[in-house]
């Protein structure tokens, strides 16, 4: 007899249509049985995401104080819309229009954001967070049926590994931008504040979660029937997959690096805050 079929019949059981609280399902009243405080995880989660949603919103309309030579904001990078700010480094590609005065991170943050928004990682922080898909281990969730990914919206989902070719071009050009921080505001090399340091920081962070992607591993090492044939990919592939397994918190560290980063040339750039120089 085939396994998972129903010794009394020989067939195989239909799926409950209503979930694990389903009438043919066991009658257990409570939710769950687990006494540690599980809520907590998806709680944080959902407030830290939040948090960064709430921030990013605002400075994604604010279209001002992004730019403070020879610092600019990796959430206006590259700024490619006609009213950019004039930037001495030739940063202000102008590919198009004004967008009726709307900022010009709108056209660049897509690209991030999409790449993190379809990130598994990521997917699992929110469902849990957000949707209750599920909250927690070995806690149900409250919907009445599940599809998964396999019908839209979340069928999009599958678009991450194309997500991924424009965050590596993004991460191109925030390195640029990070090594133009060793320049001053005449355009003279041999500069160094204290927000290199942070562009720094920030890029090699973002380096790290975007090599860390697992679409990024199955890039590099997938596909291969033997590794022996292919040494270079392999010692990639290992390279890669010791990222991975820290994708969970390279995913949060540059999410903050990258705020941190906006936040440090808002300052600047506002005139709130002096960049200091250490040479």
């Amino acid at each position: 007899m085939a396994t998972g079929t129903d010794p009394r019949t020989g067939t195989a059981p239909s799926p409950a249509p209503g979930g694990v609280h389903h009438a043919s399902r066991a009658a257990i009243a409570a939710r769950h049985l687990r006494t540690d405080r599980w809520w907590l995880a998806p709680a944080a989660t959902a407030a830290g995401l939040l948090a960064f949603v709430v921030y990013s919103t605002w400075r994604a309309f604010a279209n001002g104080d992004y730019y403070a030579a020879p610092y600019v904001s990796p959430f206006y990078s590259p700024c490619i819309a006609k009213n950019c700010v004039p930037m001495k480094d030739g940063a202000d590609w102008g590919l198009f229009g004004s967008w009726w005065g709307l900022s010009p991170a709108l056209l660049v943050l897509i690209f991030p954001l999409g790449f993190r928004l379809t990130c598994y990682y990521y997917r699992k922080a929110y469902y849990r967070g957000f949707w209750a898909s599920p909250p927690a281990c070995a806690v149900a969730e409250p919907h009445r049926k599940y599809s998964g990914e396999t019908r839209f919206p979340l069928i999009l989902q599958n678009v991450h590994r194309y997500f991924f070719y424009f965050a590596v071009i993004v991460a191109g050009i925030l390195t640029y931008d990070a090594v133009l921080g060793f320049r001053n505001a005449r355009g003279e090399w041999g500069h160094m504040g204290l927000g290199t340091l942070v562009l720094l920081a920030n890029i090699a962070l973002i380096w790290a979660y975007t090599l860390s992607c697992h679409s990024c591993r199955h890039i590099v090492g997938g596909r291969l029937r033997n590794f022996s044939r292919h040494p270079v990919r392999y010692r990639m592939w290992g390279w890669v997959s010791a990222l991975n397994a820290r994708h969970m918190q390279l995913a949060w560290a540059s999410l903050v690096s990258v705020g941190v980063a906006d936040f440090y040339v808002y300052l600047v750039a506002s005139g709130a805050f002096d960049d200091p120089r250490f040479f």
